[in-house]
């Protein structure tokens, strides 16, 4: 880890860190049991030339378990050094801003948002973008940590000092995102969100911690007061 102390959220941590990212017990482990949870809810593409755009992709850490899906893996983020690992895995990807992507409307038939929309300072901006991205029934995909204070106690504060919680600094608690306003910004723009809370399984968390499997399950848990994931159509 880096010694330099940057600002809560400061992009620059990216470039800091670009030796971690393909790291299974770096300070972005966690980054990589999320992946698995998302790819998971990406099903089968339907048709040829189907396109999942992935905001926020870092250094493409999803790519691996798209494998056999079947679509073209474009990827935007704004850290350059992430941008080029993930060109050598394989994604498409490209310099850009979330809240401003420089891709077409409706060109995705999937667009997946993962650990990304804590980060932003204008969440209506970002969502509207991963909106208009989507073809008329395609799928939005995202997770995220809910704006509460069990989640900036747990996600933040507590997690920052655990092996393979996020570095410490990289979230500010003040962007942490509501879910009613989510839920109801992609309503707007034509998707119903549908919410459900994960967390790390307890029993692979303590394996990992003890020197074991790098591997750790993200699994089902009633609350979306943390940690959470959403899903949702493009009517």
């Amino acid at each position: 880890m880096t010694g330099l102390r940057r600002p809560r959220n400061d992009p620059r941590q990216y470039d800091d860190l670009a030796g971690q990212w393909w790291d299974p017990r770096g300070d972005f482990a966690m980054l990589h049991w999320l992946a698995v949870a998302r790819a998971a809810l990406v099903p089968k593409a339907t048709r040829p030339d189907a396109v999942l755009v992935d905001l926020g992709c870092g250094a493409g850490l999803l790519a691996p378990h798209l494998a056999g899906k079947g679509y073209h893996h474009v990827g935007v983020d704004l850290t350059r050094s992430a941008v080029h690992q993930a060109r050598a895995h394989g994604v498409t990807a490209v310099v850009g801003d979330v809240t401003r992507v420089p891709l077409a409307d409706g060109c995705a038939d999937v667009v997946a948002a993962g650990e990304i929309l804590e980060h932003v300072t204008d969440l209506p901006a970002a969502v509207r973008e991963a909106c208009r991205l989507l073809r008329p029934g395609g799928l939005l995909v995202i997770d995220t940590i809910a704006a509460t204070a069990l989640a900036r106690l747990v996600a933040v504060t507590l997690a920052e000092r655990i092996p393979g919680g996020p570095p410490p600094g990289i979230h500010d608690p003040a962007l942490l995102v509501d879910r009613a306003e989510l839920v109801r910004e992609c309503a707007r723009h034509g998707v119903d969100l549908v919410l459900r809370g994960i967390r790390p399984s307890m029993t692979d968390l303590l394996r990992s911690l003890a020197g074991g499997t790098a591997s750790v399950r993200m699994v089902r848990v009633p609350t979306t007061a943390v940690l959470f994931q959403g899903t949702g159509r493009r009517r």
